[in-house]
């Protein structure tokens, strides 16, 4: 019998969606954080239901092979990677288990994937929002501890771009220079609330999320940046005085130089707003829109349509392989950005619209548009069902469905099933190599291809 706080022996057998290691002890599921299949531990219980319990490591008696030591001295307390205690190959092996799981148990699908793109697995992201946190006059930056908004603090996070981690390093100089407080969640005090920068081939944006756009000591915020050797392209600032935990608000403020990044993707000359979606993961976006573009497989007199658009980067991809692109995105600042994109890229066969995808894909069934494909790359909750319906209606050939989360794409995918739609396909790309989640592209049908 299994009891609470009784340390039992077990051996990792498996993995939950979320990355968590499964031992059975008496016939029991016990699920097990930070652990690896193949290891022996001795699992201490904390929580014990009827049909399944949660322990920890109290003690790993024969590691796996598939085990390693973490390489970031903050991982055990950090809650912004998940799985540096495996080794690349298992972690890969994960995500194509997990993709799997999703679009059989949730979806219902008799589908195989192949093995998942792999991706460098350090250094990768282009976009980081760090916290900061004060320890008598120091001040340091991070990320929520897991299950926490208590901020842990790093030195080098390994994931992101070495020149985000050194902006946030300076950040945090100033805000120890000048006595500029992080933002207190509870007490609604302090100004910084985050430290949002992204990197490009053209250079670096600092952007401050700040809880008020009137603060002292703004002109020293530039002043150290510039003092220093960066790449910086734009200092901007973001004002989200909301109580709510938004990542960020609606307004944006330049400080210093352009108020925008610029990147190139697949050839084409990208403009982004700190507001607008870009993917993280540089080389692996490439590979993974060159498999939405092969499942498309678009004809020159053919109409698309993407939706969830972003600042256009598939638009525009699409419409250099179909006669007309439309774009659709709630963004404003994205919607503006997918409009100069185009025209900096001198292309004219596209339009974009502002508006919930749901609504937007109604308004334009009942334009009796009938796209012959339609792209969607909705955020991690997926499709709501006007969407999901509105898409039926206008009845593409081909639905290409890019998700970061499987769970929501097999429900929507099963959802679209109902509706005449096959799965034909579906590969995944480790798009955030160390943390659980993982990109996956499918290609449903109306007809066997």
């Amino acid at each position: 019998m299994v009891e609470k706080n009784k340390p039992r022996e077990g051996v990792i057998e498996g993995y939950t969606a979320e990355g968590m290691g499964v031992a059975r002890i008496e016939g029991m599921a016990v699920f097990v954080p930070r652990s690896v299949r193949g290891d022996r531990l001795l699992i201490k219980p904390v929580k014990v239901n009827k049909n399944y319990a949660y322990g920890i490591i109290e003690r790993i008696l024969e590691p796996s092979p598939h085990r390693t030591e973490p390489k970031c001295p903050s991982f055990a307390l950090c809650g912004g990677c998940d799985f540096l205690h495996m080794t690349y190959e298992e972690e890969l092996f994960l995500k194509r288990q997990r993709v799997e799981d999703a679009l059989r148990r949730v979806g219902g699908f008799d589908i195989t994937i192949p093995p998942v793109h792999p991706s460098e697995r350090e250094g990768y992201r282009n976009k980081a929002q760090f916290l900061t946190r004060r320890d008598g006059v120091s001040v340091s930056f991070g990320f929520y501890r897991s299950r926490s908004h208590q901020v842990v603090a790093v030195k080098n996070c390994l994931i992101q771009d070495e020149r985000a981690n050194n902006l946030a390093a300076l950040v945090c100089r100033w805000m120890e220079k000048y006595d500029i407080e992080p933002y207190d969640e509870n007490t609604g005090s302090g100004l910084v609330r985050r430290v949002y920068v992204r990197v490009g081939e053209s250079g670096s944006q600092l952007c401050l999320v700040a809880a008020k756009e009137d603060f002292p000591r703004r002109d020293g915020l530039v002043s150290l940046l510039l003092s220093e050797k960066t790449d910086l392209t734009g200092i901007i600032l973001n004002v989200n005085s909301s109580s709510a935990n938004r990542v960020m608000g609606d307004k944006c403020v330049t400080l210093w130089g352009k108020e925008h990044l610029e990147d190139d993707l697949l050839g084409l000359r990208f403009r982004l707003s700190p507001l607008s979606f870009y993917q993280v993961n540089h080389p692996q976006a490439e590979r993974l829109y060159l498999k939405a573009l092969e499942y498309a497989d678009l004809k020159g007199e053919a109409t698309a349509l993407d939706l969830y658009c972003g600042a256009g980067t598939i638009t525009l991809l699409l419409a250099g392989r179909c006669k007309n692109a439309i774009g659709n995105e709630i963004i404003p600042h994205a919607i503006e950005d997918g409009w100069e994109n185009a025209r900096r890229n001198n292309i004219n066969n596209v339009r974009f619209i502002e508006g919930d995808a749901g609504q937007a894909a109604q308004r334009l069934a009942s334009e009796g548009l009938r796209p012959e494909v339609i792209v969607t790359d909705p955020p991690r909750k997926g499709m709501d069902i006007k969407a999901v319906e509105a898409i039926a209606a206008m009845a593409p050939k081909r639905l290409v469905y890019i998700s970061c989360d499987p769970a929501s794409l097999a429900r929507d995918c099963a959802l679209l099933r109902d509706r005449g739609y096959n799965l034909i396909r579906a590969e995944a790309f480790d798009m955030f190599p160390a943390t659980a989640n993982v990109e996956t592209v499918a290609l449903l049908s109306r007809h066997e291809e």
